[in-house]
């Protein structure tokens, strides 16, 4: 049994150390495996948690308690499920909803609508505020039409050039 866990533990300790290395290439491809059975706890890092766990509890429970065999492979199941289920809830689920991302392209602006910050001479350049997803995002800007645009004014994002967005003011009819 003693081998079992040391197994288990070098086991998770690898799988650790090559998961800080590879990145999330591991998580990905172990996870797509597990897909047939939608239960979104038995995640990579859950798991290789857990295997360490019992590992590690049952070579700790095998050198200092004075526990049979039978009792130690329980008490290291139990251990690790335990354990398992706080690091799953604790960390993997939190960090699953936490996931949003605020990045975009240049090239998803045009059509944007967004409000002028800093105003827009006919001849130069002001800002721009755009809302993504839950962010504004802040960008130079000038004026399509070579109209002067003050603060406050509501436009869209006609083009953008050389990293400055083109904006035009926006009509409501």
């Amino acid at each position: 049994m003693h081998t079992l866990y040391i197994g288990c533990l070098f086991l998770g300790v690898l799988f650790a150390l090559v998961s800080l290395l590879a990145g999330d290439l591991i998580g990905h491809a172990l996870g797509g495996m597990l897909d047939f059975l939608s239960f979104d706890a038995l995640n990579p890092s859950v798991l290789a948690g857990g295997i360490t766990v019992f590992g590690g509890a049952g070579i700790l429970l095998t050198e200092y308690s004075g526990l049979t065999n039978d009792a130690i492979l329980v008490l290291s199941l139990l251990i690790s499920v335990f354990l398992s289920v706080l690091l799953y809830l604790g960390f993997v689920k939190p960090m699953n909803k936490s996931e949003m991302s605020t990045g975009f392209s240049m090239s998803e602006l045009p059509g944007k609508i967004g409000e002028i910050i800093v105003p827009v001479p006919a001849q130069g350049f002001g800002e721009v505020m755009v809302r993504f997803g839950p962010a504004n995002t802040l960008h130079t800007a000038a004026s399509f039409d070579h109209r002067t645009l003050p603060a406050g004014t509501r436009v869209v994002i006609v083009e953008v050039s050389e990293g400055v967005a083109l904006v035009s003011e926006l009509e409501l009819h």
